[in-house]
């Protein structure tokens, strides 16, 4: 039985000093957990820019929007206790470690001598002061499919399943998977392409055919519908103008949405779906050997001096945390927290080989919490991420996953890395929690449009959508995905961590699912009206990651 909701009290001043003089870390709890959401009321007005730049962190019963009661837990329960150091590893495609809101919190492995080209602390790696670039100067790179198809392409073309002997039929039945996937999104690619080039051209035509007509360059919507076409083309380039401007606006803005979809599908053909693309060549290793380790390099941000292709794992490290209450940028989840950046994700699907080493350098070098806001639909060395997974759970350190953003059940759709899958529902490790991104509406947009889900391959939700968060060079963006919502369980798990240092992983990850809070209400799923279910059945837990509630259920399991 839930336990009704009751309004939060202060942990008493006294008991808080007592406490404190002692010397403990982990706070001295009385507040009752928040429960009974589906009594709470709707917020039915748009979000202020401040309430949408912090709403992950908001609490739904006094913000009436569905955070994880940050604030209300730093304010109510932590404010006056200090809890332990936590080195949060987040594996992604680079940090900006000079980010005016990171730099304070970047792990330092002292045991390193900076530039002297070697290995003080004979880790296997040299002058990785702040974590490990297994990328090097890589940046594009194929899908894993597309990699499939190149490598096994000389084996298996042409070959029926008749001539395949038991041996390589997993792997021929894979090569002909990813065949398939290749010649249907390199189509796709390029026929939506090939549609945006067509609609910015007669874009432009129809602009120029407009602008001629009025005898100006620059017209408004009033301006275009009081034009009265004197030949069917003019008509046709009037119409069309019409509905842009009638669904954008402005022209200028919508020819730059346009540029930009033409860019985008242009960058897969050129690299995610290019045949002829060796992204690997300037690393030099071989990928598939396991035993091939030493390559890369201590450039934690990547090599291009603009660091934008560190803008995900950027955005990533300040969800987690960015330093608090520093007067600039912005809060993240978790103090008391260390990032160290683990450069492990291209432009493209990672490397099984390299995913598997970057866990494992983390747990090597102190982690207890690794964020992985990644993830791909093909695997051709799963075993040796499976391997890496399971040597973290044996040195007790907790994997926070992204469940992916393709509004797919993770129950009939395999996805990498995992602690299990459809056809293996038992879980192989008790240390990896999996994510899926919930939407700050609540109320039956509850769950982010684009988020994966599964009742028993997804293990929570947790903010995702629009999330306001650190980017390269002292910026800061709106980003969104399942890799926005992991990172924001991984500060709750640092937390933890820091203030119930006792507790193991296996216990936090309990925690973090038991503590959520639940819904019965009826959401949409992947945007479709037509899909309606209950939040509940959506996930292994049916709850969003609450902080506050976590932190009260640590206290109670650490006694």
């Amino acid at each position: 039985m839930r336990t009704p909701f009751l309004k939060s009290t202060f942990a008493a001043a006294t008991v808080a000093m007592i406490a404190a003089s002692c010397g403990t870390t982990s706070p001295v709890i009385t507040s009752t957990p928040i429960d009974n959401i589906d009594q709470q009321p709707l917020k039915n007005v748009t979000l202020t820019d401040t309430q949408m730049k912090g709403w992950g962190g908001s609490d739904l019963v006094t913000d009436t929007i569905p955070g994880m009661s940050v604030q209300k837990a730093y304010d109510e329960i932590l404010k006056d206790y200090e809890g332990k150091t936590v080195i949060v590893g987040v594996i992604d495609s680079g940090v900006d470690i000079e980010h005016e809101d990171l730099k304070n919190i970047i792990w330092v492995n002292e045991d390193e001598i900076p530039g002297n080209g070697i290995d003080d602390d004979k880790n296997g790696y040299i002058d990785d002061i702040h974590g490990w670039n297994f990328l090097g100067d890589a940046v594009a790179e194929n899908l894993e499919f597309v990699r499939i198809v190149k490598r096994l392409q000389p084996k298996y073309e042409g070959k029926t399943p008749t001539e395949i002997s038991a041996e390589n039929k997993a792997e021929y039945d894979m090569y002909q998977r990813a065949q398939q996937e290749f010649e249907k999104k390199f189509n796709e690619t390029t026929q939506n392409k090939n549609y945006y080039t067509q609609l910015l051209q007669t874009l432009e035509d129809s602009e120029k055919a407009v602008s001629e007509k009025l005898g100006k360059e620059d017209f408004n919507q009033k301006e275009l519908a009081r034009l009265n076409p004197d030949t069917p083309e003019l008509e046709q380039a009037k119409g069309f103008l019409v509905n842009i401007m009638s669904q954008i606006g402005d022209l200028d803005k919508a020819k730059e949405q346009l540029k930009g979809g033409i860019d985008y599908f242009s960058g897969g053909l050129d690299t995610h779906y290019n045949l002829d693309l060796n992204g690997r060549d300037v690393i030099g290793d071989d990928p598939y050997d396991i035993t091939d380790t030493n390559y890369g390099n201590g450039d934690v941000d990547g090599p291009d001096p603009k660091k934008e292709d560190a803008k995900h794992g950027t955005h990533v490290a300040g969800i987690i945390a960015a330093e608090r209450n520093n007067g600039i940028g912005i809060n993240g989840v978790a103090k008391n927290v260390k990032i160290m950046a683990v450069r492990a994700v291209p432009d493209g699907d990672e490397y099984d080989k390299d995913i598997a080493l970057a866990i494992r350098y983390a747990v090597d070098n102190g982690a207890k919490v690794l964020n992985t806001s990644f993830g791909k639909y093909f695997s051709q060395n799963p075993e040796w991420v499976r391997d890496a997974i399971k040597y973290a759970a044996d040195n007790d350190v907790l994997i926070v996953n992204a469940a992916g953003n393709d509004a797919l059940d993770m129950d009939v759709t395999n996805i990498f890395p995992n602690d299990q899958d459809p056809e293996n529902v038992a879980e192989y490790a008790d240390n990896f929690l999996t994510v899926g991104a919930s939407n700050y509406e609540y109320g039956s947009k509850l769950v982010a449009n684009f988020s994966n889900y599964g009742k028993t391959n997804v293990d929570v939700f947790a903010p995702g959508t629009k999330i306001w968060s650190t980017t390269p060079l002292n910026e800061y963006e709106f980003l969104q995905g399942t890799s926005m919502a992991s990172p924001a369980v991984a500060g709750v798990a640092a937390l933890i961590r820091s203030y119930y240092p006792k507790l193991t992983a296996a216990q936090v990850k309990n925690v973090i699912m038991q503590s959520g809070l639940a819904s019965s209400s009826d959401v949409v799923v992947g945007g479709d009206a037509k899909d309606v279910r209950a939040f509940n059945e959506l996930s292994v837990s049916g709850r969003m990651v609450n902080l506050y509630n976590a932190l009260i259920l640590a206290d109670k399991m650490s006694k």
